[in-house]
């Protein structure tokens, strides 16, 4: 253990040597406070916040991550082109032992750049609101709203089988199914008409109501607030691009099952903005004491236009379930475990590489792991004979790299979303445990194997 230990202390040493290490350090080190005194956001002290943490977070992210596949290849590339290496290997030291103590020491070098800097992020915007000069409402806004971590629920998938079923065969009988769907396979064209669908059962037309009800609901706090968080779109654009909406928000089962009136339903007549996130504040006392509560709007008739709830965040129930700094410690957590597995990346790509084939690799596998929801996406709208070659091919090395845009932290503080400790466990299981033990691995054997040098007589 001592020799792991002196090889990763060496291994800092020479990362701090490095002019790319300075310059990151020094970049971070200058940026981020800039950023902190000119972000405005939408000028309010919620949006500042919002835009600092989400930009500052995301920075200190992408510069610590570029660092550490420099630093991880360059540890050991350095080592073998400037044949240092043929120094240590004759020591009493193994070889898996200086490949540990290297990862040990790049991974401890960028926890403690990210600790240093992710404390200057949150310093930054924890003092915001108070330093920007907020008004009442608009630090409540922030408590309520940014510095929380609430608990999302969201409705309840809606089994529409059967009528996608019916669908595809009115337009297969009808001969519409090839017009309207052109070089899309049978699964392709089942997938849109089960979102078309599924969109169809959260739309209310002119007059019309729609009813999603919870359970379970558990507020932290007695006296605290729930939030009703929803997002319209809509059929025809109005003129002035907002909506009326009447909301009811309680126990409807009183009114169903003429049960008695134990709690309090609120009503709100709102007219909002289409396309853009809006909040309605609700006090707790609404959920019954079984964690029942429901959720009723009216698409008023004043509108002229049906009223769309979009599948994804159209409409959740929040309610606050941990605190911003747990949460905030969670999100750095999250960025230490893309450390870690870029660190090991690293590695095995100097234990049998170059140095500029191998910072490629990295970078190329780092920018992929990045958009890879988008990327494993867009092959699903290809033509079918594409859409076979690629599920067989290119798929399963895009589920093999870690998805980051999966396990993205700043979408959750921005909207004061919670991540949960369960979440953090499966990323760290299948990011570290998994993917990043494996490619150590492979780099222990590969390492252990390489001709270092040849003795000629």
């Amino acid at each position: 253990m001592g020799s792991i230990w002196a090889v990763a202390v060496n291994t800092v040493k020479q990362a701090l040597r490095m002019r790319v290490a300075v310059v990151f350090i020094v970049l971070l080190a200058v940026l981020l406070p800039v950023m902190g005194l000119s972000v405005t956001g939408d000028e309010t002290a919620k949006g500042k916040c919002q835009t600092f943490v989400s930009y500052g977070l995301s920075l200190t992210s992408l510069l610590l991550c570029l660092l550490t596949i420099a630093v991880s290849v360059h540890t050991l590339s350095s080592d073998i082109t400037e044949k240092q290496l043929y120094t240590v290997i004759t020591k009493p030291i193994r070889r898996f032992e200086l490949i540990l103590g290297k990862f040990i020491g790049v991974v401890l070098l960028g926890s403690a750049l990210l600790l240093l800097f992710s404390a200057v992020v949150y310093l930054v915007t924890v003092y915001t609101p108070a330093l920007s000069g907020a008004s009442a409402e608009q630090l409540k806004s922030v408590k309520d709203e940014f510095f929380t971590a609430r608990a999302a629920l969201s409705p309840g998938e809606v089994d529409v089988a059967k009528e996608v079923e019916n669908a595809y065969k009115r337009l297969d009988e009808s001969g519409q199914l090839k017009e309207l769907f052109k070089d899309l396979s049978r699964k392709q064209i089942m997938d849109r008409l089960t979102k078309q669908q599924k969109l169809q059962k959260r739309s209310a037309a002119v007059g019309h109501e729609l009813v999603w009800e919870f359970n379970n609901v558990k507020p932290l706090e007695a006296g605290a607030s729930l939030f009703v968080r929803f997002k319209y779109d809509v059929s025809v654009t109005p003129t002035d691009r907002q909506v009326y909406g009447g909301w009811r928000i309680g126990d409807i089962r009183q009114f169903r099952y003429g049960t008695s009136m134990e709690t309090p339903i609120r009503e709100y007549n709102r007219k909002d903005l289409i396309r853009t996130f809006h909040e309605i504040e609700v006090p707790a006392d609404v959920v019954a004491d079984d964690g029942y509560l429901a959720v009723v709007f009216l698409n008023a008739p004043l509108n002229d236009t049906t009223v769309i709830f979009p599948l994804e965040e159209g409409l959740e129930v929040l309610y606050k379930a941990d605190t911003f700094t747990a949460n905030y410690i969670r999100a750095v957590l999250f960025i230490l475990l893309r450390l870690i597995f870029l660190a090991a990346l690293g590695l095995l790509a100097s234990s049998f590489l170059s140095f500029p084939v191998s910072i490629l690799l990295c970078l190329v596998v780092f920018l992929t792991a990045n958009f890879s929801g988008f990327i494993l996406e867009s092959f699903e709208y290809l033509g079918e004979n594409v859409s076979d070659v690629y599920s067989f091919t290119f798929a399963p090395l895009m589920r093999a790299l870690p998805q980051f845009d999966k396990f993205n932290p700043s979408k959750y503080l921005v909207s004061g979303g919670l991540m949960s400790w369960a979440l953090l466990g499966k990323a760290l299981a299948v990011m570290v445990f998994l993917k990043a033990f494996i490619l150590l691995v492979f780099s222990l054997v590969i390492f252990s194997y390489r001709e270092i040098a040849r003795l000629t007589v």
